[in-house]
């Protein structure tokens, strides 16, 4: 089989495999297309470092059950599913327990992105949102665009979103933002203070994974209020005004999760509001691309030209897309 390997910062081979053999309670999946998850992105560029090469990314995979263990009675083969796995899911096929495959439905392969949506589940469950609340989303891309419409679902009265783009805004105006703010051109804290009568928000989400966000929510949230950190920060030191969250008490929740039972949990709420309709990705998916363009799909979810939002790379044989 092929499968992708970053033999060096910037640089995937593909390379040749032996398709893997599976355990009794663990199936072979057909990969239809693989997620380019923020997380792998300092990975590949090298700023997490120059150690751990070769390496094989990949975690955000869909697909078609092609042979099941011994054990496994469900999923079957021909079953479409959405899997959660640690890596190599830039291949053709992964093997998986039988356990890290959801159902689709008639979901299409490419939109059966249940590992992110697994963490936006967690971080809004995690933050609570309550009926009536206002909240506030700095970041509106892939992650943030899920986010908003999971907190949506909530019933919130402000659903203020911000960003430096305006395509990025335009497009969280279409998915139901109360108002949007454009933080280069207004101050995001007055038209919190303005649309909640000086009181503030009561959640606010950081999902950027930069400073200057993370350092701006306790300026549009009430005191007493939670400030969610969603956003992946990597590449060095952030620093927070901690003398002005102690003085507000901001609940602080650190929304990322390594629970291995808390990501299924997630992944399976996810993939239910998918898979009834309840909560819809089509749009998020822009850039599409086959296995042996994976530096570019990594490029271009790095450079994020406009109107993109996620990239995927498609793999040839597993079924519609």
């Amino acid at each position: 089989m092929k499968i992708a390997v970053l033999r060096a910062p910037r640089a995937f081979d593909i390379i040749d495999e032996p398709v893997p053999d599976i355990e009794p309670d663990e199936v072979l999946v057909h990969v239809a297309a693989c997620g380019v998850c923020t997380s792998e992105l300092d990975v590949w560029d090298g700023s997490a470092g120059a150690d751990g090469f070769p390496r094989y990314p990949g975690h955000e995979v869909s697909g078609i059950v092609e042979k099941v263990g011994e054990e496994v009675t469900s999923p079957k083969e021909g079953d479409p599913v959405s899997v959660w796995t640690t890596g190599k899911g830039f291949a053709e096929y992964v093997a998986v327990k039988a356990e890290y495959c959801l159902p689709v439905g008639s979901v299409p392969l490419d939109l059966a992105l249940g590992e992110p949506l697994a963490c936006a589940v967690n971080a809004v469950e995690l933050a609570d949102v309550a009926l009536g609340d206002d909240v506030v989303i700095i970041g509106a891309g892939f992650m943030g665009n899920m986010v908003q419409k999971l907190v949506a679902l909530r019933g919130p009265r402000h659903l203020i979103v911000a960003d430096t783009r305006s395509d990025v805004l335009t497009r969280a105006e279409q998915f139901g933002a109360t108002r949007v703010v454009n933080v280069r051109s207004e101050s995001l804290p007055h038209v919190v203070r303005e649309l909640t009568d000086g009181r503030g928000a009561d959640v606010s989400f950081e999902v950027t994974g930069v400073q200057a966000p993370l350092s701006m929510l306790g300026d549009v949230t009430r005191m007493s209020g939670k400030l969610v950190i969603v956003g992946y920060h990597q590449g060095g030191m952030r620093e927070i005004p901690l003398a002005h969250w102690n003085y507000q008490a901001f609940r602080i929740v650190n929304a990322h999760f390594r629970d291995e039972a808390t990501i299924m949990r997630g992944m399976r709420t996810g993939m239910r509001l998918l898979t009834s309709g309840r909560l819809r990705l089509d749009g998020l998916v822009t850039h599409r691309f086959p296995l042996q363009d994976i530096n570019q799909a990594f490029q271009t979810a790095h450079e994020k030209p406009e109107g993109f939002v996620k990239s995927t790379v498609r793999m040839n044989g597993a079924g519609a897309l």
